[in-house]
């Protein structure tokens, strides 16, 4: 069990004034078991006309507002207070293979439910190109949670963490061919491949703890927000990976949103009226403030 505060500030500039802009936001906690009754505090500088909370399609709190005066920056703060309690992965799962076709068959709530998030999405395109690339963690009869960690531990190995080789627009293909890119990638990459096989994996935002415990290493996508994926194990459940880490997520991860990609659960988005060209910066700390 761990306490977190965390503060998550992005800031834009524009070189002309925006008379008008809308955005959506997903930068709330989701409330889970393991992350029971998160509070926030959602600061929007100028002061929006229209601000307004709601839960988006996949169950997530998001944000609308809207600025309806001209001006030429725009603040928009989070600051959380959350607990997060240890996850204990299952001790066994079923082979993949059982639960692929069980996806394509079952027509209960949670399979139905798993299944919207096997099929491709706007930033997980080509999935059947990185069948290949599976197919040595997903031996034959091999249970579905042995061969995502296995597939996990690759993606690790084989990838170079490098904020300077990508941004969100660059597509999987040109990240699997350079094996260089951040968190969001090493998730999308992830997504492909699970989601080639006919298996069900969604991403997941959230953070990492800035400050690790007594003893261990920090850990990679800290000081930032961070991605990692959900993949669904039949009758198991969903079992958090982190591709970037090679690890399980455990109580040093905080969760914000869930979806089938990025586009699903971007921190901000939105549309403006002016601006010109303008510069983001982005800053987060999650800060340990009680047991670990």
């Amino acid at each position: 069990m761990t306490d977190y505060r965390i503060t998550h500030r992005t800031r834009y500039r524009y070189a002309e004034p925006v008379t008008f802009c809308q955005n959506l936001i997903h930068l709330t906690p989701r409330p889970l078991d393991t992350q029971p009754n998160p509070t926030s505090t959602l600061t929007v500088s100028p002061e929006p006309a229209v601000l307004a909370s709601q839960v988006d399609y996949f169950g997530n709190p998001m944000t609308y507002f809207a600025l309806q005066e001209p001006h030429r920056e725009l603040v928009v703060e989070a600051v959380h207070a959350i607990r997060v309690l240890p996850r204990f992965a299952p001790t066994g799962t079923a082979p993949w293979e059982a639960v692929r076709d069980r996806l394509l068959a079952d027509r209960s709530s949670d399979w139905l439910r798993a299944r919207q998030f096997a099929f491709e999405s706007r930033y997980v395109t080509g999935v059947k190109e990185y069948r290949e690339y599976a197919r040595p963690s997903f031996a034959r009869g091999r249970s579905v949670l042995d061969a995502a960690v296995d597939l996990t531990r690759r993606l690790q190995g084989e990838f170079t963490y490098d904020p300077r080789a990508t941004t969100i627009a660059t597509p999987i293909k040109d990240v699997f061919r350079t094996r260089r890119g951040v968190c969001q990638d090493f998730a999308h990459l992830q997504l492909a491949a699970v989601r080639s096989l006919g298996l069900a994996a969604r991403y997941v935002s959230g953070y990492l703890s800035t400050t690790p415990p007594p003893g261990k290493a920090k850990l990679v996508g800290a000081d930032a927000s961070h991605a990692w994926v959900s993949v669904f194990c039949g009758d198991a459940g969903w079992v958090d990976l982190d591709p970037t880490n090679n690890q399980f997520v455990g109580d040093r991860h905080i969760v914000l949103a869930w979806g089938r990609d990025y586009d699903d659960v971007s921190p901000v988005k939105g549309v403006i009226l002016g601006g010109g060209p303008h510069t983001v910066e982005v800053s987060v700390d999650a800060e340990a403030v009680g047991p670990q």
